[in-house]
């Protein structure tokens, strides 16, 4: 994968004799960043490995030509205050139908072709590629691990591969109760998300592409959105108004009447990508090539499954033994279940019930407890945000949104139930959720899980797990 080193060039200035930047365009800020930019690459590098070795990257020379075509040019674009010297930026085709791209910290960036196959103009391309851009040049990866709560659990680098390649890997349920795998970082604010809108119109405009391209593009990305839709809608929040906002930042851009739309190479990437095999969502990718990068690999590049049993787990016991979770909480759960640790969350089981399968983590029986990002300081709000990233990933999940107000660890709590489809059993599992709101505004979960017939003999044992809960900070 070529590593291209990002300098000034003749070309920049020649854009720019064309496009006039307003005084009014709208600033940019870079937010708070306790890491060095030296940190983004290392931490992106680790993560481009995980990437190439757990996704369809292309190694497609006509198609990764084409992007690295259009990647440069936006990427020598790059206001001057946003570039860091030590970014090596790459621009890679993923073998994926859905509709999404994602930049790692430090530059590498990857495409998925249905980006490509689906996009009406060259134009809506760049528009994806320059917001993406952004989030690199604006160190959105790193920025968001500096606000990470000291309950993360797991390496930085692992909590932003989860966040970026959230659609594919991280699913919050998948492959029977896999919960809150990268909780944490799933998804860019919506502060985010308007900053790199901003700074990628802006960019889009230095090099000579209409930003409101960008604008159509996420308008037809909303469009197909819900249900089976794109995967960017849940990895990249909505700010509102998203085609509003971008529109009035191009017309205070002044783009000339000449700004590029298309190209023949766009035409003919679009034509050499239909010769070749129907791309496989992610969701399908993922069923059949998951792996797990927390355990050695054999030559497959998978590890192999230890999943959990499909029955004969024993019930709670009666007994319960107290658990300390960094300096965050207290909890009492049964003295038969023991702790399992994983990326932003801690998951307390039976022996039998936990496990893996198509190298994720998963159980079927216990409790999960996590931290997720909230924006809204509002506990309902951000409860029903919790339930709709369930949904968007689940789409066996049935969740009630009815919710019976108490307390957890002395602070305001929600309680409601859900429902699922075990792909471990394949039986119904039935699920309890409690949320509560942190000090520092975050939302703490607890999910309880058992089969449908097994159901009530574990209400108790959630109950009194929930009850035990002390908050230490």
């Amino acid at each position: 994968m070529a590593r291209v080193r990002i300098q000034a060039s003749f070309a920049a200035s020649a854009v720019f004799a064309f496009v006039t930047m307003a005084a009014a365009q709208t600033p940019v800020s870079v937010p708070k960043n306790k890491y060095n930019p030296a940190d983004d690459v290392k931490l992106g590098q680790e993560a481009a490995q995980q990437v190439n070795k757990e996704m369809p990257v292309m190694r497609d020379d006509q198609v990764n030509r084409y992007l690295e075509s259009i990647g440069r040019r936006l990427a020598e674009n790059i206001p001057p205050e946003f570039r860091h010297s030590e970014f090596r930026y790459s621009f890679t085709g993923v073998n994926l139908r859905d509709i999404n791209a994602f930049a790692l910290p430090g530059g590498p960036m990857y495409i998925n072709r249905g980006m490509i196959e689906k996009a009406r103009t060259e134009g809506e391309v760049a528009g994806v590629m320059a917001h993406e851009l952004s989030h690199v040049a604006l160190r959105h990866g790193t920025a968001q691990a500096t606000k990470a709560t000291p309950y993360a659990i797991g390496t930085v680098a692992g909590q932003i591969l989860g966040a970026i390649v959230g659609g594919t890997k991280g699913q919050i349920i998948a492959q029977g109760s896999q919960f809150g795998i990268g909780t944490y970082f799933m998804k860019f604010s919506r502060d985010y998300e308007k900053q790199a809108d901003i700074l990628g119109s802006h960019i889009m405009a230095s090099a000579g592409y209409d930003p409101r391209d960008m604008a159509n593009v996420f308008r037809t990305i909303e469009q197909e959105s819900g249900p089976g839709g794109p995967q960017w809608m849940s990895d990249h929040p909505n700010p509102g108004n998203r085609y509003e906002y971008i529109t009035k930042e191009a017309q205070m851009l002044r783009v000339s009447s000449n700004a590029q739309r298309d190209s023949s190479q766009f035409r003919s990437a679009q034509s050499y990508l239909r010769t070749l095999p129907q791309a496989p969502t992610s969701e399908q990718w993922a069923r059949t090539h998951s792996t797990n990068t927390n355990q050695t690999t054999g030559t497959s590049g998978r590890a192999p499954d230890s999943r959990p049993s499909a029955g004969n787990i024993p019930r709670p016991e009666t007994r319960y033994q107290t658990y300390t979770e960094g300096n965050l909480f207290r909890v009492n759960v049964p003295s038969n279940w023991r702790e399992v640790a994983s990326n932003n969350s801690v998951t307390f089981a039976p022996e039998g019930a936990y496990g893996t399968m198509n190298g994720s983590s998963v159980f079927t029986h216990g409790v999960e407890m996590g931290v997720s990002r909230n924006e809204s300081h509002d506990l309902q709000t951000a409860t029903d945000e919790l339930l709709q990233g369930l949904l968007q990933s689940n789409p066996r999940l049935s969740a009630s949104r009815n919710y019976d107000r108490g307390s957890i660890g002395g602070r305001q709590g929600l309680h409601t139930t859900a429902t699922n489809v075990s792909d471990v059993t394949g039986g119904q599992e039935a699920i309890e959720v409690y949320t509560t709101l942190l000090a520092d505004g975050s939302l703490f979960y607890v999910f309880g899980v058992a089969p449908r017939e097994e159901y009530s003999a574990y209400t108790g044992a959630f109950r009194n797990v929930v009850r035990s809960i002390q908050f230490t900070r």
